[in-house]
């Protein structure tokens, strides 16, 4: 791919932006001398105006959602991508998430252009695991467990049962749930169905990968053994 295309995919402004940067020289390698678009050059080696590039095609990363945003750009309000570098709305192919969290959830949200890998992450097949802590409105009965670990539990509109999901109780009001497929708005419908209600909503983890000390609203790129601890706890 020549370069001027390579580096407007990443966001940075159209073709014939890239190639006005080129021109002003401001497109260098990492010793300073000045690239043309024909020149062969490693990712990891290009700067603009002395910076490195953002993370090339094919990347995952993961964010430490905070409540208030959504992971679509058509919703109103604050989306994702405010959390972002602004280049990365524009990137082609955009970095999406992968599945989402809704307005008022909280933690471990991966985002990829990289749509083979997205869809291994979601697809039913890959039986990737999906934790969350609840902290509900009203105590936990002690029948939670049975029932969302039946496999027979039936959501409202749904015309076919919820996969078994395990519970763990925390103390009287907070829960840790792990879930392996996602519906809509799945685990406070399940609390729902039980008589319950869901007052705040954080994803712990995916597979085997956690946030870690990820600070809120903060991301960082992952690397590919971290990319494949995701499908390590299926």
């Amino acid at each position: 791919m020549r370069l001027v295309r390579l580096i407007a995919n990443l966001g940075y402004g159209s073709q014939k932006d890239l190639k006005m940067l080129l021109k002003a020289g401001r497109v260098t390698r990492a010793d300073g001398s000045v690239l043309s678009d024909g020149d062969k050059v490693d990712h990891a080696d290009i700067r603009i105006d002395g910076q490195e590039l953002d993370p090339p095609q094919g990347s995952v990363l993961m964010l430490h959602k905070p409540a208030g945003y959504t992971c679509s750009t058509s919703d109103p309000g604050r989306v994702v991508y405010e959390l972002l570098p602004e280049r990365f709305e524009y990137r082609n192919p955009i970095i999406a998430p992968v599945g989402r969290l809704d307005r008022d959830t909280t933690g471990l949200l991966l985002l990829t252009d990289d749509g083979q890998l997205l869809h291994r992450i979601i697809s039913p097949k890959a039986d990737v695991p999906k934790v969350y802590e609840a902290e509900l409105a009203r105590p936990l009965t002690g029948e939670e467990e049975a029932v969302f670990a039946s496999g027979t539990l039936m959501l409202k509109s749904e015309k076919t049962p919820l996969l078994p999901a395990t519970l763990e109780a925390l103390d009287e009001t907070r829960a840790r749930l792990t879930i392996r497929e996602g519906r809509y708005h799945q685990i406070r419908r399940m609390f729902a169905a039980v008589g319950n209600h869901v007052e705040t909503l954080h994803r712990v983890s995916i597979g085997g990968l956690g946030l870690g000390d990820l600070a809120e609203g903060e991301w960082r790129l992952l690397d590919t053994t971290e990319i494949a601890s995701v499908f390590a706890a299926g």
